[in-house]
């Protein structure tokens, strides 16, 4: 199948992906997209303000070490994590403090992902619903989507862990995020399809019954498959890809 500006489909979508659209019992009613990584490109920048806030507890730790260590975690479970390793409780205020950190920053410096606008509005096209599930916090995520000029677009569709952590769930890789955003939309789990760069994203996706596609435009999406998403390369294609799961 070919698909306008790629010379092949498997260029950029896994044969497994193609297939298992295809195969649905029930059409795909609606899309999920993570935020970091899938639609916005701010990983490299809270990875840095982590690291700075790190290395003021006496933590060195490089901006590429807080990529492999944290990617996709909620910041609760992240200062979890960080307590942990320290063997001691992190000084008062410190976990809102690294989060009004990271809204500034943020604020600043956030680009979108290529192609992500194009991605949201191309399945709003195919008559599709879709919401936005992401473990960052809700000032972090307004400060993101202003700096990048998606706010009025995302308007009444996103969802944050720290939303459903304070209704008593949990963040990614729980299965909670998903399907309250599913269920702001109406829809049954078995009818969404996520979009999620991350392993806890694609865990928690697969926990909640969700077809789960692996964005990885810099990999094979070999860690993602392993974990039970199926891989695709390109925002591009995601509408075209997506219409295969349509005629159930």
């Amino acid at each position: 199948m070919l698909v306008p500006g790629f010379a092949r489909w498997d260029d950029v979508v896994s044969a497994a992906a193609v297939a298992a659209l295809r195969a649905r019992t029930e059409s795909v009613r609606l899309v999920v997209f993570d935020c970091d990584g899938v639609l916005i490109d701010s990983e490299g920048v809270a990875n840095r303000v982590t690291a700075e806030a790190l290395a003021e507890l006496g933590w060195s730790m490089s901006a590429a070490a807080c990529q492999a260590r944290f990617l996709g975690m909620s910041l609760a479970d992240m200062c979890g994590a960080i307590a942990a390793e320290l063997r001691a409780p992190l000084p008062p205020g410190w976990e809102p403090g690294l989060a009004a950190r990271l809204a500034a920053a943020l604020g600043r410096e956030a680009v979108l992902v290529p192609g992500a606008e194009a991605a949201l509005r191309g399945v709003g096209a195919l008559g599709l619903d879709w919401r936005i599930a992401s473990n960052s916090g809700v000032a972090e995520l307004a400060a993101k989507f202003a700096c990048t000029g998606l706010a009025a677009l995302v308007d009444g569709r996103v969802w944050s862990a720290e939303t459903v952590i304070a209704r008593g769930g949990r963040g990614k890789p729980a299965p909670d995020l998903f399907l309250a955003a599913a269920a702001s939309a109406g829809v049954a789990p078995a009818a969404c399809v996520v979009i999620e760069d991350s392993l806890p994203g694609v865990c928690g996706a697969v926990a909640a019954g969700m077809t789960c596609l692996g964005f990885s435009p810099d990999g094979d999406g070999a860690a993602l498959r392993a974990a039970g998403a199926l891989p695709f390369h390109d925002l591009a294609v995601l509408p075209a890809l997506l219409r295969q799961g349509m005629a159930a």
